[in-house]
């Protein structure tokens, strides 16, 4: 993938992650590394087709590039960048878009929670004690949020650039949500 960490999403761009299986194509891309139509069909549970549409879409749109690895017909893909951030407080002119997108990815998300899940009893040790999901619900200010937020995928960015030789890919979730009564007036 090339050295490029982020790419932020316009109300252009959001068109292009407009689709869920788009943005699981671009999951697994960033996370398996570059890979065809036909095998991303294969591990997805897709038509070669579908995928093959879909990677056309995201790459007219910049999220992923040609790898170059020929083998015979088949096209190589890889992800343009190693994530992709939304400020949704300047999307709201295109929250129709913004909507699709951040449904598309908590999706994939939950789909991810899923299969940890049922892959936990088959981890050798000690990655058992690693797996974790909680949910904590704080009284926060809005100022408070954000800077939690922002602690937080510093000390993840901390943690991925300390990667002992021994590392493994592990998938670290984390959503900031006001509660369902609403932020404090």
């Amino acid at each position: 993938m090339p050295d490029v960490p982020s790419d932020h999403l316009d109300p252009r761009t959001l068109r292009g992650l407009a689709h869920p299986l788009r943005v699981r194509l671009l999951n697994h891309l960033r996370e398996r590394g570059p890979s065809t139509a036909s095998k991303l069909a294969e591990q997805l549970g897709q038509s070669s087709g579908a995928t093959s549409y879909h990677l056309r879409q995201l790459a007219a749109y910049g999220f992923v590039e040609d790898a170059g690895d020929r083998t015979g017909r088949e096209r190589w893909w890889r992800a343009t960048h190693t994530r992709t951030d939304l400020d949704v407080a300047t999307s709201r002119e295109a929250f129709d878009q913004a909507e699709g997108y951040l449904r598309a990815v908590a999706a994939a998300d939950f789909q991810r929670v899923e299969a940890a899940i049922g892959n936990l009893p088959g981890l050798p040790e000690p990655w058992p004690d690693a797996f974790f999901l909680a949910t904590e619900q704080p009284r926060l200010s809005a100022a408070q949020a954000v800077e939690l937020r922002t602690r937080i995928k510093a000390l993840v960015d901390e943690y991925a650039a300390a990667a002992p030789a021994d590392a493994a890919r592990v998938s670290v979730q984390w959503q900031i949500l006001p509660a369902p009564d609403g932020p404090a007036e």
